[in-house]
Parts: structure tokens; sequence; C-alpha cells
């Protein structure tokens, strides 16, 4: 079972620049952390496809195994293998999500991550 649900990851990672493997869809997210992260994705005008894996238990289980990552959600880009919202998180504030895109060739607004950053400063 596994094995099909590998082959399903896969092929969504292949197929898409962006996946978020999450917990609900980018428009009804089902808990805070997938919340978060498909908000910031979503801010930035990134095009990503979302798969809910609370719709397939062979996908939330399989996902874990694929990535060697215990959490969801987890984000991908060009194939690579992100993390999870922490990481995703991090790099935003820090600028390296926003290179790692540009690098990648993905399309994201520049001036809505740039005003994350300045949302998120220190007072």
């Amino acid at each position: 079972m596994t094995t099909d649900a590998h082959e399903a990851i896969k092929a969504d990672i292949e197929a898409n620049d962006v996946v978020l493997f999450m917990k609900g869809t980018s428009s009804m997210p089902q808990c805070g952390f997938s919340s978060k992260v498909a908000g910031v994705l979503n801010y930035m005008g990134v095009v990503f496809k979302d798969v809910n894996v609370l719709e397939n238990d062979a996908v939330r289980e399989g996902i874990k195994s694929f990535s060697e990552w215990p959490t969801i959600p987890q984000l991908y880009v060009k194939g690579e293998f992100v993390g999870g919202c922490d990481i995703v998180v991090e790099m935003t504030l820090s600028g390296e999500l926003d290179e790692m895109l540009k690098t990648s060739g993905v399309a994201f607004d520049a001036d809505a991550a740039k005003k994350i950053r300045e949302a998120n400063q220190p007072a």
C-alpha cells in the first residue's frame, strides 16, 4: 500500500512546481500549521497544488515515510523537499524562500514577501 501512496506522491511532486501536502485545502485548511504555510504561499502569490492528506490515509502516512519527515504540512518546490511549517516560516522571514523560488524559476510576489518580513520585525 505504501508503494502506491509513494507513487501517487511522486507523481504529484513531478507534475507540479510547488506542492503542499496539508491537512485540508489551501482555501479551507484544517489545522493551524497547514493554514500558516498555505497562507504564506497564497499571500506571496505562489501557484501550488494542495494535497489534502485527510482524504487519503495511505497518502497521509505515506508522505511521512516518503520524505522521512514526521509531520504535516510538507512543502516541495521543484521536486525538492523544503520542510514543514517552522522551516517554511523561518525561510520566509530570512528571505531564503524567496531565493529558492527565484532559483527554481517559480513566480512569486517579492513585495508581498517583503511585507511579511516587515510585519514580523521585532519592535
